[in-house]
């Protein structure tokens, strides 16, 4: 009987049933916000081909699992395969990245790389970012014609659409951000991002349950960048309103062109 457990035990229960509440309750919104974007957005088909861009982050591993856990509940099938570009940071992210592909049981591809050092090189010291992703890019396009995806999943969420709208803004003098659907080279491939209805932090606790491993590029620009600028501008305005992230959000879907120059 419980009533008879040692103290520090019954804590230890009580302690155990709160976690398993928790993690309960976030993967149950994980569920039901990636759900309503797939759905929403008609992301996925039967019969698609998933290729789903493995960063490292918390962000890309959390897609991964999800859209394999969503296969088990919905009435349609798809093929996922995992692929990371390593950049040529060095160190050991991508050794870490393939032990949980393969501990997990994912199809997975990598692709070696020096694009992180070419992209940070003495003539494009301004702004290395955009130039890496943009390689990283076109290599994830290569692997996915090879691989006969039709699909390329990208882990970005809210916080990401929202950073990226002020990053254009700012720097690129354009009022546009990140699709949840986009499609390219004439509808042949369509970049998806099933995250984007959520908060990075709802991810952040997500990743924390699952124990998902954290990987560290060795990327030099990490921590430094204008997007962590915005995110940290961001980051105070929402400290002293709850809503404000939330009204920044809607108001990409509730774009007034007649009052736009």
């Amino acid at each position: 009987m419980a009533g008879c457990q040692p103290l520090a035990q019954q804590w230890m229960g009580s302690a155990d049933r709160e976690d398993r509440e928790r993690l309960g309750f976030v993967t149950k919104e994980i569920k039901r916000l990636s759900g309503k974007a797939i759905s929403q957005q008609n992301m996925i088909r039967h019969g698609d081909h998933v290729l789903v861009a493995i960063s490292g982050g918390k962000d890309s591993l959390a897609l991964l699992w999800i859209l394999r856990e969503r296969l088990k509940r919905i009435p349609i099938s798809y093929q996922i395969t995992a692929v990371h570009v390593d950049p040529g940071f060095g160190g050991n992210a991508t050794a870490l990245i393939e032990s949980f592909f393969t501990s997990n049981g994912f199809d997975y591809k990598i692709i070696e790389s020096d694009i992180g050092p070419r992209a940070h090189g003495a003539e494009n010291w301004e702004n290395p970012c955009f130039l890496c992703s943009r390689m990283r890019r076109k290599l994830l396009f290569e692997m996915a014609d090879a691989l006969g995806c039709n699909r390329i999943a990208l882990g970005h969420h809210k916080d990401d659409i929202i950073e990226t709208l002020f990053l254009n803004i700012f720097y690129g003098a354009s009022i546009s951000t990140m699709l949840p659907v986009q499609e390219l080279f004439g509808g042949k491939l369509v970049l998806i991002r099933p995250l984007y209805l959520l908060d990075e932090d709802l991810i952040r606790r997500y990743a924390e349950k699952m124990d998902f491993p954290k990987i560290r590029l060795n990327c030099p620009s990490a921590g430094a960048t204008k997007r962590e600028d915005i995110k940290n501008m961001l980051n105070g305005f929402y400290r002293k309103n709850r809503k404000i992230k939330g009204n920044i959000f809607h108001a990409l879907q509730n774009v007034n062109p007649e009052y736009l120059l």
